[in-house]
């Protein structure tokens, strides 16, 4: 068993992995940190978990003296680095796993898109967890990348749960009532980050809605020459027919049907009729679960050597799925 220390636990993302480390076979959740919550039972705050652990308020010192094997940094942007600064002091060798931003472009850390960086992930100790629309733009784009010819354009709209637990207006249902509220149009952190780790220009436009959960993202890619629907679908079949958690689908994917769900899903591809030069595709995605913490889990998995998709809950794909 590998011990794991989760710092930031109190946000939505920090209670998926709570859920999620419990039905692990091989890591055990032994802190749980949160300045909020300390000192309040575990299972009082986070349904659907039987544990007798208690949150605790961890320093950058107390948890870089601490016996752990892992630790997931869930604090917002710009908040890791005392933590990070700490833990390198210390003798003890870790694995660290940054769910913020803080570290997605920096070449010291390995970058967690585990579908398209796997190797490097391997026995990685400083991994940085994708951003959530990012991951489904990555995910989206690169199978078709050699083909593309100009920026990407990404129109995103993620649940109020992307934008965590800090009041706001993007999380203030009331103000999201009959609503669509556009942010950050130009130079969104995801859009560095998927421009960055594709090395191809992306235009990304954000919305939040009034659901709680999962992006779609509706995503436009011009083509250098003519192409036909069959020759794009098999470049999605060829790179994701064998992963687990993408599947690509004929069908438009809804967002409804993907809160809940460990997968990402790829789908209603169309090519413009009058050229064949532009390609649309369409991508959900859970942005608590893919999106962040099952693919830290993922990731943790990799680092730690262990089955990739161990404590996942693999799911069947959806009807109609692998078309």
């Amino acid at each position: 068993m590998k011990s794991v220390a989760l710092i930031g636990a109190r946000g939505h993302t920090g209670a998926e992995l709570i859920r999620l480390l419990a039905g692990h076979p091989s890591l055990e959740l032994t802190a749980a940190s949160s300045r909020e919550l300390a000192g309040r039972a575990v299972a009082d705050v986070v349904d659907g978990v039987a544990t007798g652990l208690t949150f605790s308020n961890l320093s950058p010192v107390e948890l870089a003296a601490g016996e752990f094997d892992v630790v997931i940094l869930a604090l917002p942007n710009g908040a890791s680095a005392p933590f990070v600064s700490a833990l390198e002091r210390s003798s003890r060798e870790r694995v660290i796993v940054d769910l913020s931003a803080d570290h997605r472009f920096d070449v010291g850390w390995r970058y967690g898109l585990p579908e398209h960086f796997r190797d490097s992930l391997r026995k990685a100790k400083r991994i940085a967890n994708p951003g959530c629309y990012a991951t489904g733009i990555q995910l989206a784009v690169r199978p078709l990348l050699e083909l593309i010819d100009g920026p990407v354009t990404a129109f995103g709209v993620s649940g109020y749960s992307g934008a965590g637990t800090a009041p706001s207006p993007r999380n203030d249902v009331e103000q999201l009532r009959d609503n669509l509220m556009p942010y950050a149009l130009s130079g969104h952190v995801h859009e560095h980050e998927a421009a960055r780790h594709l090395h191809h220009p992306v235009h990304f436009m954000p919305h939040v809605a009034a659901f709680f959960r999962g992006i779609t993202l509706t995503i436009t890619m011009p083509l250098g020459r003519e192409h036909s629907f069959d020759e794009l679908a098999r470049r999605y079949h060829d790179a994701y027919d064998d992963e687990p958690l993408v599947e690509f689908d004929r069908a438009t994917p809804l967002v409804r049907d993907i809160a809940g769900s460990h997968r990402c899903r790829i789908g209603g591809l169309t090519v413009e009729e009058r050229t064949g030069r532009r390609a649309i595709v369409v991508v959900t995605i859970d942005n608590l679960l893919k999106g962040a913490a099952t693919q830290a889990l993922q990731n943790i998995n990799l680092a730690c050597g262990f089955d990739e998709f161990a404590g996942v809950p693999l799911e069947r794909p959806a009807d109609g799925a692998r078309q």
